[in-house]
This record gives C-alpha cells, structure tokens and sequence, in this order.
C-alpha cells in the first residue's frame, strides 16, 4: 500500500514540475516575442523591455496563446507592421523552442 502511496506522490510531484517548467517557457517565449516585436516596431532599449513586460502579462488574460498573439497583431496594426498573422504564429513556435532551450541550459 505505502508503495502505490510512493508513485501517487511522484506522479503528482511531476506532474507539478512539469506544469511549472511549462509556465516558465511561455512566459520566456511572451518576454522573447515582446522583443521581437518591439524590434520590428522600432521600439528599442528600456521600452522594449517594457514592451516585453506588456506581452508577458496579456497571456493572463486567457487561457492559451490567442490573447498574446492577439496583442502583437493589434500592435502590429496599430503601428502598420507588415507581418502576416502566420508569421506571428510561427515566430511563436520558434521563440516557444529557444524559451525551453534557454530554461534547460539554467538548470
């Protein structure tokens, strides 16, 4: 019985893990993305970390991606950026990989 206990416990202490590696790779990518677009805004230094900061804090909004990608395309717009809406996603995808990639070199 205590060894059915034992593997319960690490089940759930992984999947905890997991979720809270997984929080801190989006917000990583969120922050990774802000930059990029800020780039391509023509946003630079300390406002575009602001702007990161921005980004970072519209995936609280909902659950999922939309109202990050949401925020970028309405920025994007607002400031006549010329980046399809794939792009955007893709740019997602790829920032999504160099965030784990940066959070597993940390340890």
């Amino acid at each position: 019985m205590a060894d059915l206990s034992d593997r319960q416990k690490g089940f759930e202490s992984k999947f905890a893990h997991d979720a809270e590696l997984k929080f801190k790779a989006e917000a990583r990518r969120n922050k990774l993305l802000g930059l990029w677009a800020a780039e391509h805004m023509g946003i630079s230094g300390d406002d575009a970390e602001a702007y990161a900061k921005e980004v970072v804090k519209a995936d609280f909004e909902e659950a999922g991606d939309e109202d990050v990608f949401r925020k970028i395309r309405s920025d994007f717009d607002a400031k006549n950026v010329d980046q399809s809406d794939h792009q955007i996603r893709r740019t997602m995808e790829e920032l999504m990989g160099e965030a784990v990639r940066q959070i597993e070199e940390q340890g």
